[in-house]
């Protein structure tokens, strides 16, 4: 890609001296017709962001172009991995505390006066433009997209909304109602939906964009008039009652105590509407006001929180081919998601219809993530049915997603002793057997190890890289970095009982059980999980998860969650034996049979409710830290967000306790456990936290 890109902008075409008259952040030339490229090039970066730097020079270009002006400007990216991936966020605390609303209004005054150009203003997008860089693409006249590109405002996912621009050129751009979508969702608009919506022009492959520039610049682009909904927004009456349905969804999906972004960007929308002006003074002071709150911090924290994780994923795997063992749920996910991201993959099971079902889900999984044609058909080409096993000596890695149970894997294990490679890793997706349990039967314990994934494995981003006593370090780490090549965050844990994630979760759900055994409605104790911010109750969740891998995960925990729970296993145990196994089967604690339940209700529960169902997970959280399962609290509070949604705009259960006060939740837990039981003894943990 970047060679495509250079070729406008190199020595020979243009004449510009060494390194394609680079300065600072941007390539700059004019070629034989006239056309100025720019092409954003962040030093010292492989991913464009648009910061303070990089505005700055963008004037200067911009001056250029208002003294000198070209027969076109062109914008576009020097990088191969997208054209901008938004605004530097590591600059956002210290932009609050330097006049955040003073800074955003030079950004603006630069984008104002891009857009202002004498000439056409053509922006090339290939791969992501997100944020501000989309606000960028915005302030062109004309934008060309190479296929894959995309575009997004995620700034909602940071407790934000567009800063520069984007809260008015949007929807000026396209149907108000869903430029609104776009921002209050965070959603992407790949390349067809882009162009369908009107935010992009064109869409060439890169052979031809100079092509597309080139005649773009002379005719220009025509555009349709506002239709009758565009011009009736234009009404305040017809904002108002948009704006009453929009914030109503927004509330059920994202309350404004938890999210006040989205609900800001409503309220200026309502206000100032069409009003372009007092839109963008709006759009300034509003944005520099969201810096501030505990929300918008606590996510930007998240934020850097998987940078962190992305970090460990880091490096070559040295694994080109993947063999998994199981095409149930998890293991034709597995096998699909390492086809999709380019591993050669075998799936072995006895029950040829799972290879059958593996394969179908493959090609939905494909259509899910927006592959091309051609991207289908080369990933379901490195997908390959393998019920007699061939693929074991050839595998890199060898991935058991067997059912629960120890002497099933055992048998599996001692079939793979003499097929597997010396080289190559063996890995369970067990969620609550224990690593050096499973690494006695294992081939080679040092090259043993677990890869716990969690379901969907397609939607869920986190997987536990979990070491046993005898795992190897370069396992560990080629597993994390097996982890990054497949699109995952990997959290390097210990062996521990539940290890991390499950470890925290399942007082949470057993404490749901025994609320319910008290006669405590499942509706209002997923209601008030849903209030603390969790995004889904205990109940619920336990369906989602199924109850006999809910009950495999209670009973390895049993000593930690005292015996109290033995009755609830016993009613997990129970439900399990009559084939309610949660939404898997259509019924479990609720019935699913017509689609996803909504438990959300207003009638009151325990006046304890709340600190009953979220304490012991901080508890659990400190147990977990203090018996050392990770490295820091960073990656216990980033293992809780990424693989179960864990109230992601309180930081994290450490996070949340150092906010509230170790101290004070110490207290609350003894107040619980002289009300119900030992269970609630703070760990001693406490002792040391801060």
């Amino acid at each position: 890609m970047t060679g495509h890109v250079l070729k406008h902008l190199g020595e020979s075409k243009l004449e510009l001296g060494t390194e394609n008259a680079r300065k600072g952040n941007w390539r700059a030339g004019r070629d034989a017709n006239g056309i100025f490229w720019l092409a954003l090039d962040k030093a010292d970066s492989s991913t464009n962001t648009i910061s303070g730097d990089v505005l700055r020079e963008l004037e200067h270009h911009v001056t250029a172009a208002e003294n000198d002006p070209p027969h076109a400007l062109v914008i576009r990216s020097a990088k191969p991995g997208g054209f901008a991936a938004g605004a530097d966020i590591s600059s956002f605390a210290k932009m609050s505390d330097e006049g955040a609303a003073e800074l955003l209004t030079q950004g603006h005054a630069v984008l104002d006066r891009l857009e202002q150009l004498s000439c056409p203003t053509i922006c090339v997008v290939h791969g992501a433009a997100l944020g501000a860089g989309f606000e960028l693409a915005l302030a062109c006249d004309i934008r060309i997209a190479v296929p894959g590109a995309s575009f997004a405002f995620p700034e909602v996912q940071l407790g934000l909304h567009p800063g520069l621009g984007g809260t008015f050129r949007l929807p000026a751009l396209i149907d108000p109602t869903e430029a609104m979508t776009m921002m209050l969702s965070g959603k992407t608009a790949h390349t067809k939906r882009a162009k369908t919506l009107g935010i992009i022009d064109e869409v060439a492959e890169e052979r031809h964009i100079a092509a597309a520039v080139r005649a773009l610049a002379e005719t220009g682009v025509e555009r349709a008039e506002p239709g009758l909904k565009t011009r009736a927004l234009g009404l305040e009456q017809a904002r108002t009652l948009l704006a009453r349905q929009m914030r109503n969804r927004t509330e059920e999906r994202a309350p404004a105590d938890h999210y006040p972004a989205p609900h800001a960007l409503i309220e200026l929308w309502e206000e100032h509407g069409t009003d372009r002006a007092t839109m963008q003074r709006g759009e300034i002071r509003s944005f520099a006001n969201l810096l501030k709150t505990p929300s918008s911090k606590n996510l930007r924290r998240v934020f850097f929180l998987r940078q962190k994780l992305k970090e460990a994923a880091r490096g070559d795997d040295d694994i080109a081919h993947v063999h998994v063992i199981g095409a149930g749920a998890m293991g034709a996910e597995i096998s699909a998601m390492a086809a999709i991201r380019g591993k050669r993959v075998t799936l072995s099971d006895l029950d040829s219809a799972a290879l059958g079902r593996a394969i179908k889900l493959a090609a939905k999984l494909c259509a899910d993530k927006h592959l091309t044609g051609a991207e289908t058909r080369d990933a379901l080409d490195r997908l390959m049915p393998d019920p007699h096993e061939y693929g074991v000596a050839r595998a890199d890695l060898v991935i058991e997603a067997a059912p629960e149970r120890m002497e099933v894997k055992e048998r599996i294990y001692a079939g793979l002793k003499t097929e597997m490679k010396d080289s190559a890793i063996l890995a369970s997706n067990t969620s609550s057997l224990a690593i050096d349990a499973l690494s006695a039967h294992a081939p080679n314990k040092a090259h043993f190890a677990g890869l716990h994934f969690f379901n969907p494995v397609s939607k869920i981003p986190l997987v536990e890289v979990v070491a046993g006593a005898d795992t190897a370090a370069q396992t560990a780490r080629r597993l994390a970095a097996f982890c990054g090549a497949i699109g995952k965050l990997p959290a390097r844990v210990g062996d521990y009982p539940g290890f991390v994630v499950n470890r925290i979760l399942t007082p949470y759900l057993m404490e749901a059980m025994v609320l319910m055994d008290e006669g405590v409605p499942k509706e209002v104790i997923d209601s008030a999980a849903l209030r603390f911010g969790m995004p889904m109750g205990p109940v619920t969740l336990a369906d989602q998860v199924g109850l006999d891998i809910g009950l495999h995960v209670a009973e390895s925990l049993r000593d930690r969650l005292g015996t109290s729970m033995a009755e609830i296993t016993d009613m997990l145990q129970e439900r399990v034996e009559q084939g309610d196994l949660g939404r898997k089967t259509g019924s479990g604690f609720y019935d699913w049979a017509d689609g996803t339940p909504h438990p959300e209700t207003e009638e009151p529960g325990p006046a304890d409710l709340t600190d009953r169902l979220i304490l012991p997970m901080l508890n659990a959280a400190v147990e977990v830290m203090r018996e050392n399962v990770t490295k820091d609290a960073d990656q216990i509070d980033a293992a809780m967000i990424f693989a179960t949604g864990w109230a992601p705009f309180r930081g994290g259960p450490l996070h949340y306790a150092r906010t509230r006060g170790a101290r004070e939740v110490a207290l609350r837990l003894r107040t619980l456990a002289k009300a119900h039981g030992p269970r609630f003894d703070p760990d001693e943990g406490w002792k040391n936290f801060s």
